[in-house]
């Protein structure tokens, strides 16, 4: 699978959780009347994060939000929380998922600076997909708890007492699905990232030193000589590169008839 496609595919994925994250936050149906044992069918109870709901037999339903933040249990405002960060986290890495792609090109950006932004927005979407799972998670054990402890409650005396009891709702399954599709989406996108960098070549630089033919002089009076003559000592600067070998592995120094 190439880098592209993995990278791409990652991103339909994780924004398929981000949303289905959206979704579920915002349902209703949470947690559901269960109707097993109970005769009174007129009226039908489901439960949100946000809101309560009830609806008639007649098709009227009447919802009410809960005005208050401190009355709730501490359980069920974690579970909030952690799907407010999962959707804020998600909402971060779609943003920085989509100036990463590959197929976008924006200015002079590198690939290097594209790989350390889907390496970003993948871990992003990971963390925003664990929160999801979970929120979700512990919600459904609070559901499980109270509704074992409604039912011993029920039958603790001869006859059984009526009492509502709640079941899982389709926002449960909802937000699973989503937080395991950010997951999924996320490590995609981490993957992608290692294709993204750019690869070190193994060649190394040579020095390469031009002949005696090619040697580059400087501009300056030249005194006309044989061209054998030593060197003086007192010389610090010299007009030539004194690093330049011929081809015979001798050193070459300049005579009259170079500069006709």
């Amino acid at each position: 699978m190439s880098t592209t496609v993995c990278q791409v595919m990652g991103f339909i994925v994780a924004s398929l959780g981000f949303a289905g994250c959206i979704a579920a936050t915002g349902m209703d149906m949470w947690s559901t009347q269960d109707l097993y044992d109970n005769p009174v069918t007129a009226v039908f109870q489901y439960q949100g994060l946000w809101r309560s709901c009830v609806r008639q037999s007649s098709g009227f339903t009447e919802c009410r939000p809960y005005f208050t933040i401190l009355g709730l249990p501490a359980m069920f405002q974690a579970v909030r929380a952690l799907m407010i960060v999962g959707i804020v986290l998600g909402a971060l890495g779609l943003l920085v998922s989509i100036f990463a792609l590959k197929c976008i090109r924006i200015g002079t950006m590198e690939d290097s600076a594209k790989a350390n932004m889907t390496l970003t927005s993948g871990v992003m979407f990971i963390v925003a997909g664990l929160c999801a799972v979970v929120g979700v998670s512990v919600f459904a054990n609070m559901l499980v708890t109270n509704f074992w402890m409604s039912t011993a409650s029920m039958y603790q005396g001869m006859m059984p007492s009526l009492q509502s009891r709640y079941t899982f709702g389709s926002a449960l399954f909802v937000g699973w699905v989503a937080g395991g599709l950010a997951f999924v989406g996320g490590i995609m996108m981490c993957i992608a990232c290692r294709g993204l960098v750019p690869k070190d070549t193994h060649y190394k630089a040579v020095s390469y030193n031009a002949s005696g033919r090619n040697i580059a002089y400087k501009t300056g009076p030249y005194k006309v000589g044989s061209g054998y003559e030593p060197e003086p000592k007192n010389k610090k600067t010299p007009t030539y590169d004194e690093n330049a070998r011929s081809e015979d592995g001798r050193r070459s120094y300049p005579s009259k008839y170079d500069y006709v």
